[in-house]
């Protein structure tokens, strides 16, 4: 667990974003076991036009929530997040999904990796030791491709391009408060903080199976996302690399 006391002035400030659409089922679980376990953080969530009571339930859990009066899908969703992140000067932002498939008992490693080795965003990997839950055969084997074009982009071995369980610094903060992907982000934001010459690395978290609701990429939108995701990429890493500066303009 994160060694760092609570309520003290100088703790650093940790802001938790939940992008959710219609994840009424699972909310409150999620939102109930991030204010046990991860008492020092704070947890937002990003309602991202949901038609059921997402939004009503994650408030009386205790959540912040900001509702987009439309479905702006994840990355708009996430993007949201890391903008309030970047208003309110937090020192990290963590994504953590809204089905509970993420163990909020994992967060504390993550913070202790940040911290140890400076880096700009920590990666959960469920693919290191291969502990619990890990997809399905058939995504299995798209995660595989993304994971081998990722490796040999960018030089560096990537086991869980997909994972949406990521803890940024405040570089990475502000610099995905300003750039986002839009659509299907987790592989393309590896890419973004490449050719920023940002950070970021992984280590080994166990996660669950979706605890409710139904996933928003069905096998047609699978194939979509592979060819969307792999073309992008590609392009991505046509572009020059260029450095990062560290300011945010609200």
């Amino acid at each position: 667990m994160l060694n760092v006391p609570e309520n003290k002035p100088n703790s650093p400030t940790v802001l938790v974003i939940i992008p959710a659409y219609n994840e009424a089922e699972g909310i409150t679980h999620v939102i109930e076991q991030l204010r046990r376990d991860t008492p020092y953080a704070d947890v937002l969530v990003i309602n991202d036009g949901s038609t059921d009571a997402t939004s009503m339930i994650a408030k009386k859990a205790g959540a912040s929530v900001i509702d987009l009066t439309c479905n702006l899908g994840i990355g708009g969703a996430v993007q949201t997040g890391y903008r309030y992140a970047a208003e309110h000067h937090y020192d990290y932002a963590v994504q953590i999904d809204g089905d509970g498939q993420h163990n909020p008992q994992d967060l504390g490693r993550l913070l202790s990796v940040m911290m140890d080795i400076h880096t700009d965003m920590v990666v959960g990997s469920r693919f290191i030791t291969k502990a619990g839950f890990q997809s399905t055969f058939a995504r299995k084997i798209g995660i595989d491709l993304l994971s081998t074009l990722l490796s040999r982009l960018t030089g560096q071995k990537i086991t869980d391009p997909t994972s949406g369980y990521r803890l940024c610094s405040r570089r990475a903060i502000t610099l995905f408060a300003r750039e986002y992907p839009t659509d299907y982000p987790e592989v393309e934001a590896l890419m973004l903080l490449y050719n920023r010459e940002l950070s970021f690395t992984e280590i080994p978290v166990v996660m669950n199976e979706r605890q409710g609701g139904v996933s928003s990429i069905s096998a047609i939108k699978s194939v979509y996302y592979m060819s969307k995701v792999i073309i992008s990429v590609l392009l991505m890493k046509t572009l020059k690399k260029r450095a990062w500066e560290n300011r945010y303009e609200s």
